[in-house]
């Protein structure tokens, strides 16, 4: 796999192709980051982009996680104190999730939202962008709440921290696309560079196959949960002998081995009994889809190993997030 294709695999969408290309000639020290809200215990959205992350740490780039306290914050997500306790835990469960603590950069965004330079340059940016842009930009985040002001000066804030943590390329999922539209539309007229990002999909809603997957709505999976629970809901998931269900529905346990098990595993075994025909072993996403269609591989033995997979990848988190609360 040659460098462009390991920053750009498993991602939905690359703006623009041509600077992400020249970031993959020379990625060494490159800096690149996400940024994540301390609201939670973190499920298989966060771990999806720290999977990217991930990707790109192997590339040779630096890797910063905003911890997005001020965010937060601006989100009614709890007092300042609520937020960083979180934000200590969620650090821990990055790390032991497997990102390289030698080359993962922590940033509060309260180390540097709150100064003064910082400050005017927010509302610079609220002088240039109209209400109806920002409102647009925070849609999908804010999950159809009435707007606040706060929301609108959410996005803004986003695009300023790309400037502000001195970033070659951002990464968020697709609900992030209109922020990260606005930040390559707005920073150049405040005499900032523009920067490259690279999108991940939205995993489909574990039971129906419809809509994504939300810790807010229907079932997710997190670093809370036991092996028992894990395999209780991957059990439960909607998964049709196809990777392209009819209509606008997606099969969600194949999309969960291509974008959590087979970027972190270099094979996968499938355990059946002999009478079963024996163990599968697949060293690619494309083999396991393709034996799920054909009918080789039955939706419940791909579970059973796509919960044993998962609970490999998360027991981790959940063994730091034990300790912790001990």
């Amino acid at each position: 796999m040659d460098t462009y294709e390991l920053l750009t695999r498993n991602t939905d969408e690359v703006v623009v192709e041509d600077e992400v290309r020249e970031l993959a000639q020379d990625p060494d020290g490159k800096r690149v980051y996400v940024g994540y809200e301390p609201s939670g215990v973190l499920h298989l959205g966060h771990l999806l982009t720290a999977n990217k992350l991930i990707d790109l740490q192997e590339a040779g780039m630096e890797v910063v996680v905003l911890l997005a306290d001020v965010h937060a914050y601006l989100n009614d997500k709890g007092t300042f104190e609520e937020i960083r306790e979180t934000a200590e835990r969620m650090r821990a469960q990055f790390l032991a999730y497997g990102l390289d603590e030698e080359r993962t950069e922590f940033v509060y965004g309260s180390d540097y939202q709150l100064e003064e330079d910082y400050t005017l340059d927010v509302h610079e940016l609220e002088l240039s962008t109209t209400l109806n842009r920002a409102q647009r930009a925070m849609a999908e985040i804010q999950s159809g709440e009435t707007a606040k002001v706060s929301h609108v000066v959410y996005p803004l804030m986003q695009a300023l921290d790309i400037e502000y943590l001195d970033l070659d390329l951002a990464i968020g999922g697709m609900d992030q696309r209109k922020v990260h539209m606005l930040m390559r539309e707005e920073l150049p007229d405040i005499g900032y560079e523009a920067r490259p990002v690279l999108h991940t999909p939205i995993v489909a809603d574990l039971t129906t196959g419809d809509g994504k997957m939300s810790s807010s709505e229907g079932v997710t999976i997190s670093m809370e949960d036991s092996a028992e629970e894990l395999e209780e809901k991957v059990n439960s998931a909607f998964c049709p002998p196809t990777r392209d269900p009819e209509g606008d529905l997606e099969n969600p346990v194949l999309e969960l081995f291509e974008y959590h098990v087979f970027p972190r595993f270099e094979e996968v075994v499938v355990e059946r009994p002999d009478e079963y025909g024996g163990d599968l072993t697949y060293e690619s996403y494309e083999m396991l889809a393709t034996d799920l269609e054909s009918g080789e591989l039955h939706p419940a033995d791909a579970k059973g190993a796509l919960a044993s997979y998962l609970d490999e990848l998360i027991a981790p988190g959940r063994d730091v997030l034990s300790e912790m609360r001990a």
